[in-house]
């Protein structure tokens, strides 16, 4: 029996909304064309994606400058009925270091 079927090859835990997100959590202030190749989509899909997340209350992005800056709500709970109990925050928390959470109350930092 083979370890591998070649419908089962190419799947992952993790959707790209997931990853745009944890990659926006890791680093806030983060362009979306460095989000995309870390994620291994376009550009254009980042874009749609980081819609989607702004548009479910799970970020906004505010204008610095010339580029945009992302501050994640971890209170707004995961998308599918077997997971409503759980707040964003959890995802990120399982993904990240502790110092890199989000929390609802904290400010934007500027720099």
């Amino acid at each position: 029996m083979s370890t591998s079927s070649s419908r089962g090859d190419h799947w992952t835990f993790l959707t790209n909304h997931a990853r745009v997100l944890l990659r926006i959590a890791d680093d806030p202030d983060v362009r979306l064309r460095d989000v995309a190749t870390g994620v291994g989509i376009t550009e254009r899909a980042v874009q749609l994606i980081v819609a989607d997340l702004e548009a479910a209350g799970y970020l906004t992005r505010t204008r610095v400058g010339r580029r945009n800056r992302y501050t994640i709500d971890p209170t707004v709970a995961l998308r599918h009925p077997a997971e409503a109990d759980h707040p964003v925050g959890d995802l990120i928390t399982a993904f990240l270091h502790r110092e890199h959470i989000p929390t609802a109350s904290a400010p934007p930092q500027r720099n």
